[in-house]
């Protein structure tokens, strides 16, 4: 028999980590989620910059994990999103060309129960309201401590931590990006491959109202999206080859600002840049597998997808909410939480709709960042098919409101 410190260590308290952790407080398991980063970094305005689409069910997952009364006065409202064709007239420059999509809310409304689109929320905000609800749960918030070592057996495994001390558990969860170090010391292997361009992330006021309207523009180069945030405010996302990303950075405000009004034109009014500006290197990655012996990821650990579409947190809350409820139906049960068998349901849960999504980003990126008037012809077809047939509207919608397939008891908003 062995004796365990915690039901599960988590390593890495971002937007992923720290909701798995909620979740899996919430179903009666003990958890330490462990963190080199002073989490009060986290929560600083200039910590990254980023803001993040939040489908409808993975607002209703944080409303049921207690963080949804921080949210609600930062969380702004997706109404509709229109995208748009950058070497045409279309929906985003006013009235003109019909090759665009526009999803509109109200259409599926009566499948999302009236809720928008999804939410904007800027990821500072999101680490704050699930530090409050971090502080009054059971979880054992350990930082600045990292992950050095892991060691497992038939029973559970046994973490080295950056402070000198140990823990052991049945289950360690992998929650820290991209650069998981539970993901590499667990064997587990990786394909991907880097994008020839940079995201240019910054924070912008408008000039006039955006009415919850996200848009987005497809340029050769890349894509060009304004997001709706709080206070009239909008996130910009300018997807560049990387020589020019890294100008845009170092560009003076003033012709930053002025760069932008030339590609994303003047509908919604005079735009001023609020700083920083962040660059964004953009790539694919996809793990191996989202388990090992004693281990299993979350999040960017297991899939970092090209950000196109606003899925890639979203797919990380939601291997959030299957781990735990897996995690939580099996020790109801009596069974070994870190045991192969139990890992191997969240792995036939969640991979599936990883892979498809992440290889579905991708082709989108090579189908839009292209100059190639066959491509583009065919593209612009199948957006104006898509647009014409109401039915093709709501599936995309539905699927990007996380309202398709086998859900998970929180992304329906019902407590673990």
């Amino acid at each position: 028999m062995s004796t365990f410190d915690a039901d599960v260590i988590v390593a890495g308290a971002g937007l992923a980590g720290a909701t798995f952790a909620l979740a899996a407080a919430q179903g009666g398991l003990d958890v330490i989620l462990v963190d080199p980063v002073p989490f009060s970094t986290q929560l600083d305005a200039s910590f990254d910059g980023r803001a993040s689409a939040i489908a409808w069910s993975s607002f209703r997952q944080w409303q049921a994990l207690g963080a949804g009364d921080d949210l609600a006065p930062v969380a702004e409202r997706i109404e509709r999103i229109l995208v748009t064709d950058g070497k045409r007239p279309g929906a985003a420059s006013g009235a003109g060309h019909g090759v665009f999509l526009r999803f509109d809310a109200a259409e599926i409304s009566d499948r999302s129960e009236g809720e928008p689109m999804g939410w904007m929320v800027e990821n500072r905000q999101s680490r704050v309201a699930l530090s409050r609800a971090l502080e009054r749960s059971t979880v054992r918030l350990r930082t600045p401590v990292g992950l050095e070592g892991l060691e497992h057996d038939d029973f559970g495994v046994t973490a080295a931590l950056s402070d000198g001390t140990s823990v052991r558990a049945p289950l360690v969860v992998g929650a820290e990006g991209r650069a998981s170090k539970v993901r590499d010391l667990s064997g587990i292997g990786v394909v991907g491959w880097p994008y020839p361009r940079s995201g240019v992330v910054a924070t912008v006021k408008l000039g006039r109202p955006h009415d919850g309207i996200a848009h987005e523009v497809f340029l050769p180069d890349g894509a060009l999206a304004i997001l709706p945030l709080t206070d009239q405010r909008a996130s910009l996302v300018w997807t560049e080859p990387h020589d020019r990303a890294r100008a845009l950075k170092a560009a003076s405000l003033e012709a930053f600002t002025a760069h932008l009004s030339r590609r994303f034109g003047e509908f919604l009014g005079e735009v001023e840049v609020l700083e920083p500006r962040f660059v964004y290197p953009l790539s694919l990655l996809l793990a191996d597998s989202l388990i090992a012996p004693r281990a299993a990821l979350v999040g960017d650990a297991g899939h970092g997808i090209h950000p196109l579409a606003g899925q890639g947190l979203n797919l990380g809350l939601k291997d959030a909410a299957a781990l735990a409820q897996v995690l939580v139906e099996a020790r109801r049960l009596g069974e070994d939480i870190g045991g192969a068998a139990v890992l191997e349901r969240y792995l036939r849960w969640r991979r599936f709709d990883n892979v498809t999504m992440a290889m579905m980003m991708d082709a989108f990126d090579r189908t839009f960042a292209t100059d190639n008037p066959v491509v583009r012809g065919v593209r612009d077809l199948g957006m104006a098919a898509v647009n014409a047939v109401p039915a093709a509207r709501r599936f995309f919608m539905a699927e990007a409101g996380g309202a398709v397939g086998d859900l998970p008891q929180l992304l329906r908003g019902e407590p673990l």
